[in-house]
């Protein structure tokens, strides 16, 4: 699971209303790029965020994300939180809809700059007296609201280059069963359905067989969509929920990725060539695989020999990575998957376990490294030019209490957006090339930014990899605590 840090911050803001053998062995005269490590910044407050899962750094350099305002609400003990651009050292504070100051969160940018979001709008849910908020585009200092279809709550995931901005909305549907619970992550007074908005206008784009809830995660440039629905309305015996699958859409048809036996199924990425990936459970809900789909054509990724692996990011080139277990213990590799061929990326130094979160097209591959699986320290790490692995904290200049989480994603550029910290307190990074290349010395003195000033445990950090019996059920609810900090302490099940 990711780093819940600025799950507490917008839990509290949306309640206080309520009151193999590893390849760094085989490559030690490997050139990797050199990296100025910039941090974010905040609007005021102490901590800034970023998304995961989602395009927030875009080919010219803007990231988005969101961080804490100079005002302090006393009634829930928070920092208003704000959605904001950074591009060229200058950070932008985006701004929220009327009457809903307090919080706004920018998700995804496209190429032309346009950011999708969230912000509430001063209005509480009558049922779960949660704080509204609603799918918004922020574009030349504008704020638009893109609307729900009746209900209260939208989210949006991704938008492309068309202004097209795919997601999820409420309906006016009640959901006494909080369906949209396990689907999305939150309390559902109405049911979600996948939604596409452009041009002003949302389209509920329906969802499979009988299901009763949808959502939508990607929109390619191509209009293409990719998500995932319920497929009827009949619990599974095992999850106790109805089957949720992926689905692909276009042109108005939405076609069914079936699972790899099992009952449900995780979108994790979309590309141009309407190539989508994601986990899917086994039968039986014994395990889950990591699988691409392509033209109707679905394959089992696979694993390094252990029970699990899960897919978390491709490029336009087909490239999947993501992170799978080793045979016969619950460690796991960061992987990259290419032609039907899987290869092990390996660890930092000595690390058990790594898991890949970004691709860009020139191959380089970011993510994070655990010095104990599930419960060590992580550190962000680049892999580039067929290895090694290398700490992105390496770049950092000793005693500036920087600390480099996870590399959560690379654009075209080789620009990296992180999560990290300063002096323990939670903040966004970004990583520009400087243009001159280091070789393998360059990673000297790791155990000094490894285990210095600022390096701070994540226990929740490497959970994708490796999925334990107990946790194979719930695997569904624990989705949008992966895909989105921004919400994640609302996603986690009860039980």
């Amino acid at each position: 699971m990711k780093s819940t840090n600025l799950m507490c911050i917008i839990l509290a803001v949306l309640l206080a209303a309520a009151i193999g053998t590893p390849l760094a062995a085989q490559h030690q005269e490997a050139k990797h790029h050199n990296y100025k490590v910039i941090d974010v910044g905040t609007l005021g407050g102490p901590t800034s965020a970023i998304n995961f899962n989602s395009k927030i750094l875009n080919r010219r350099g803007a990231a988005v994300g969101g961080a804490d305002t100079s005002v302090f609400d006393s009634i829930c003990g928070c920092y208003n939180f704000h959605a904001f651009k950074w591009q060229d050292s200058v950070l932008t504070d985006l701004g929220t809809l009327p009457g809903g100051d307090s919080f706004s969160f920018g998700i995804a940018i496209n190429r032309q700059g346009t950011v999708a979001g969230i912000s509430n709008n001063g209005l509480v849910d009558p049922v779960t007296g949660i704080p509204v908020f609603e799918a918004v585009t922020w574009k030349d200092g504008n704020i638009t609201n893109l609307g729900t279809l009746g209900g209260g709550f939208s989210l949006p995931n991704d938008i492309n280059s068309h202004g097209q901005a795919a997601g999820g909305a409420e309906n006016t549907i009640p959901d006494p069963d909080n369906l949209g619970g396990p689907l999305i992550g939150l309390p559902s007074p109405t049911m979600w359905r996948a939604a596409l908005w452009q041009n002003g206008n949302v389209r509920d784009l329906g969802t499979l067989g009988d299901g009763p809830a949808s959502f939508a995660l990607f929109v390619n440039e191509h209009g293409q969509v990719d998500g995932m629905s319920y497929t009827s309305s009949v619990p599974d015996p095992v999850t106790g929920i109805p089957p949720i699958h992926a689905f692909f859409w276009e042109r108005g048809q939405m076609t069914d990725i079936p699972s790899l036996g099992g009952a449900n199924v995780i979108v994790g990425g979309l590309n141009s060539r309407g190539q989508v990936i994601g986990k899917s459970s086994l039968a039986g809900e014994v395990a889950n695989h990591p699988f691409s789909w392509q033209g109707g054509v679905l394959t089992d990724i696979g694993t390094f020999g252990g029970d699990n692996g899960s897919a978390s990011w491709l490029n336009d080139a087909g490239q999947v990575v993501g992170g799978a277990d080793l045979p016969g213990s619950q460690t796991h590799h960061a992987y990259l998957w290419e032609s039907g061929v899987m290869k092990d990326l390996g660890t930092v130094g000595t690390d058990p376990c790594s898991r890949a979160d970004s691709i860009n097209l020139r191959g380089q591959i970011v993510g994070e490294s655990a010095t104990v699986c599930g419960t060590g320290n992580i550190s962000a790490f680049l892999w580039e030019n067929g290895g090694p692995m290398i700490d992105l904290n390496s770049f950092v200049s000793p005693g500036s209490g920087i600390r480099l989480k996870d590399g959560a994603f690379i654009n075209d550029r080789g620009e990296i957006a992180v999560e990290g910290s300063l002096n323990g307190v939670g903040r966004a990074f970004v990583l520009v090339p400087d243009g001159d290349d280091c070789d393998d010395t360059c990673a000297s003195g790791l155990a000094a930014s490894r285990h210095g000033v600022g390096s701070v445990p994540n226990s929740a950090a490497m959970g994708s990899g490796s999925d334990s019996p107990a946790n194979r059920v719930n695997e569904v609810h624990h989705r949008l605590a992966q895909r989105y900090h921004i919400l994640g302490h609302l996603a986690a099940p009860s039980n």
